[in-house]
């Protein structure tokens, strides 16, 4: 059998298994043992135990009466929020950063340079510090508070504004915009498949707009179309009613979208320098204007390039919320840290933690492989 190296490597590996199924075995065993011994409760059945703590920022229904299920729930809602929007601004300013590095015109290349170049060197941590620090000190205080025509205030307790009041009509509006996005996407994808089959083109914008658009409406005036906005008002020592967006919010949000676009800003660069400038040439002599030849021959090819290290960035910045207990917003981490030391229960709280993000990270790995797929050049 030793003489085969097919049979020699198959029982390396089911020895290597074997080991670390053992070592696997030990660890859980003898930490099981410790536990036991130290009289430390193990389990996930504190979850459905009460709570007991308040949570600043929700946007989830909570209450300290509700379980450590629900207050981890408004935590991962919190994280995935903030990077949503992370993802999406440090995205679009990127691009934009990354497009004006390659401008012939010297000062805004530079200045572009000297962006990517500070964001890049500068700790994150330290960032947001210095953003958390500017809306605390340079604004001013609740009472003092900027005015904007009444529907909205500026101040160190972040930026409260008008909202519509509570009523299920707004929530039948929502779920009606998200599945007219899915028929707009499903709606664009026939007009490729018409126009690949009989070169004809049917229109795309007005149909997307009445999707996205018509549905929410329709659906808000069928339930009810409700009217009443709650507008903030000054009542002790903060505002009462309407939304706000807290100074721990905006910190982490534009903190982690200005440091993470420096690093998009360079993948962007690098994917559209890596287009054969002939295609750039071809384009120029069809009589394509600078910005058509970007945005129908340069970027399209470049997506190849920039994709994969995009995805990279995207979950970088994910992680990276996790730095928000350093500034005070209830993440998820900073749910984990109460309940560890509410309930004593570390490694499960850990382990949540772990889970969360690891299922993040594949969501958007998959979601990215798939669109880099769509993307790719295909050989013929």
């Amino acid at each position: 059998m030793f003489r085969s190296e097919r049979a020699r490597n198959l029982l390396y590996q089911v020895l290597l298994l074997a080991a670390v199924i053992g070592i696997g075995w030990w660890l859980v065993s003898n930490t099981l043992h410790n536990l036991e011994a130290r009289k430390i409760q193990t389990g996930f059945g504190f979850l459905s135990r009460e709570a007991g703590f308040e949570i600043a920022e929700t946007h989830v229904e909570y209450q300290p009466s509700d379980s450590y299920y629900r207050a981890f729930l408004v935590g991962i809602v919190n994280t995935l929020l903030v990077a949503a929007i992370g993802v999406v601004l440090a995205t679009v300013l990127g691009t934009l950063i990354g497009i004006a590095r390659l401008s012939p015109n010297w000062l805004l290349a530079k200045l572009a340079s000297g962006y990517v170049e500070v964001m890049r060197n500068v700790p994150l941590l330290l960032q947001l510090f210095v953003w958390y620090g500017l809306f605390t000190e340079l604004l001013p205080p609740v009472r003092e508070a900027i005015d904007f025509g009444g529907l909205a205030f500026l101040s160190q307790r972040g930026l409260r504004y008008a909202w519509p009041a509570p009523h299920p009509a707004w929530t039948a509006a929502g779920w009606a915009m998200l599945v007219g996005v899915a028929l707009a996407f499903a709606w664009r994808a026939r007009v490729r498949a018409v126009q690949h089959a009989t070169g004809r083109q049917l229109p795309v914008g007005l149909p997307t707009l009445a999707l996205v658009l018509g549905l929410p409406a329709i659906a808000w005036a069928v339930s009810g179309a409700p009217t009443a906005i709650e507008v903030p008002e000054l009542a002790g020592f903060d505002f009462q009613g309407g939304k706000v967006m807290s100074p721990e919010f905006s910190a982490l949000v534009i903190g982690l979208s200005t440091y993470t676009a420096a690093f998009i800003a360079e993948v962007v660069r690098a994917g559209i320098l890596a287009v054969d400038r002939g295609q750039g040439e071809a384009a120029m002599a069809l009589g394509l204007s600078p910005g058509q030849r970007l945005r129908l021959v340069t970027l399209p090819q470049a997506l190849r390039v920039i994709i994969p290290p995009m995805t990279s960035q995207y979950l970088n910045l994910t992680k990276n919320s996790s730095l928000a207990v350093a500034i005070g917003y209830p993440d998820l981490v900073a749910i984990a840290n109460t309940t560890m030391n509410q309930t004593g229960q570390a490694i499960e709280a850990i382990a949540i933690l772990m889970a969360v993000y690891l299922t993040i990270s594949l969501a958007i790995s998959l979601f990215m492989n798939w669109y880099n797929d769509r993307v790719r050049l295909v050989e013929r």
